[in-house]
This record gives C-alpha cells, structure tokens and sequence, in this order.
C-alpha cells in the first residue's frame, strides 16, 4: 500500500495559532504523495505466492478463478516456467486451447527440458483432435523422460485417433508395465482388443481392470462385451450395467462413449445391450441425469 505527507489541515493550523503554537502563518504546500514500490525480489516472491494459490484453486476445480490469479502471476514474474504452467493447465480447464497453447510455448521457451511441457502441449493437441501434433511432442517428451506411464497412456490414445490399433495397445502396454494398477491403460487395452476382434482377452482384461477400480467404463463395456457373448441378460450383466449407468449416467449417451475413445464395435453392443426391457428404467433415469456436453 502506498502512503502520503499529509498537510496540516486549515482547522488544525488556526486551532494551533490560536493556541499561541504557531506565530506566523505557514507557507501553503502542496500535497507530495510517496508511493512505495517493491523491489524485483519482492514482486518474485508475491508472483510465486499467487500462482500457488492458482495452483490450488485448480486443485479445487475453480479454474475460472485460477486462471485469473495465474494470469496476474506471469505478469508480476513472467520469467518462471511454472506460473506459465499453471495458467496453461488453468486455461486447458477452461477450454482457451489457444491461449493454453500460447503459455505453454512461453513456458518451453524458458525450460525446454522439462519433459512435463512437452507433454502438456501434446494434451491439448489431443483434446483437439490432433493427434498427428500430439504424437511428435509426446515423442519429444519420452526422450527426456522415458519412463513417463501418463505419456505412454496419451500417445496410446493418440494412436487410436489415428485407427493404429496395433501400436496402441503397445502403448497401453508399455503404460501398465510402469505402473501395474494404471487401471485406465488397462480399460483401453481391452477396448483396443475388442475392436480388434479379441473379444475374450478383452474381456479377461475388464475383469483385471475392476479388481484394481470399480467404474462405471469398465462395467458397462465389460457388460455389453458379456451380452455380444452370450446374446442374454444374465444377472451379472443386468448388475453391471445398472450399475454402470447409476455411477456414472453420462455412459448412456453414445457421443459420450465415442468422445471417450470407445470403438464402433463395443458402441454396437452397449446399444444392444441397453435396448433390452430389463434395463429401460436404469437407461431412462441415466438419460435425465446424464450431464455430458460436447466439447467445444
């Protein structure tokens, strides 16, 4: 806060000469303001303060109001790689793919060793369907840090986007080989194997996945899976899917399923299976409760 030499007010300077204080009158003088300005450390440390702050509205899923923080962070140290990844990660949030791109290449710009912006920047190529841009700065990314299980996770589903099936599961592969409970890489093995007509794997592979997570994606493909299998409903597949759809009810909605990488063919069985009359209540309380949007 800044501070000012305050005049002595003109009731203050006659109750004084009247007091027999002052003898003579004072010369007017005009106000000086001082304004303090920090120093450069100073302005560093309050940067950092406010990106942590940023930081952990993300943690709490308020990216608007991080976003702001992050933004006024760079602008007070726009030297440090990390505010610029917050704001990035703030304004991915908020669907600014452009103006995440733009942070993050300031950011690469001032670490272009830091193998965690390159596959950053190859996130927001994925989520804008780009994945011929995703793959080469995942690539990039690995070769600063080669055991990265995420990055192997994101260039799997890259290589889906581009109908490379068999690399793919590779990829997934390779993700769960550095961390065994990587339930997510799992699901997608089995997704890959079931377009790839491996239906059995895939399903032995659903299975493994609900030992490590139980969640709604695993239980409903695993359940449509059963159903192609078997072309009934038995009490475990019945069971599933409810459950499946009463977790999470955006997995009704096909587009949802699609956006999440599902294959043509497992999308044809989940429509099957969820036609049949013994699911037509849990399929119409989803359907109301689903909350999905398509991402702009």
């Amino acid at each position: 806060m800044g501070s000012s030499r305050t005049p002595i007010s003109r009731g203050l300077q006659a109750a004084l000469v009247l007091a027999g204080t002052l003898t003579l009158a004072l010369p007017a003088r005009a106000m000086v303001p001082y304004v303090y300005l920090p120093t450069s450390e100073e302005l560093t440390g309050s940067a950092m303060g406010i990106g942590r702050t940023a930081a952990q509205l993300l943690q709490f899923d308020q990216p608007r109001e991080a976003a702001k923080l992050a933004a006024l962070a760079v602008r007070l140290n726009p030297q440090d790689e990390r505010l610029w990844s917050v704001l990035a990660e703030a304004q991915l949030r908020n669907e600014q793919l452009d103006q995440a791109s733009f942070s993050l290449a300031r950011a690469k710009d001032l670490n272009p060793e830091k193998a965690g912006l390159w596959f950053a920047e190859a996130a927001i190529a994925l989520r804008a369907e780009r994945p011929e841009e995703a793959i080469p700065l995942i690539d990039r990314g690995l070769a600063l840090d080669p055991d990265n299980h995420a990055a192997y996770f994101d260039l799997g589903n890259a290589r889906i986007m581009q109908d490379e099936l068999p690399m793919a599961l590779k990829s997934f592969e390779k993700a769960t080989a550095l961390k065994k409970d990587f339930w997510e890489a799992l699901n997608n093995q089995a997704l890959v194997l079931y377009e790839m007509g491996n239906r059995d794997e895939a399903i032995r592979r659903w299975r493994r996945v609900l030992k490590i997570e139980v969640n709604a994606e695993p239980m409903l493909a695993l359940a449509a899976a059963l159903y192609q299998q078997g072309k009934s409903t038995s009490s475990e597949i019945l069971t599933l899917a409810q459950d499946a759809l009463a977790s999470d009810p955006n997995y009704v909605l096909a587009p949802h399923q699609e956006e999440q990488l599902w294959g043509y063919r497992i999308r044809q069985a989940t429509a099957k299976l969820l036609a049949e009359p013994e699911l037509a209540a849990s399929v119409e309380r989803a359907q109301a409760n689903a909350t999905w949007k398509k991402r702009r």
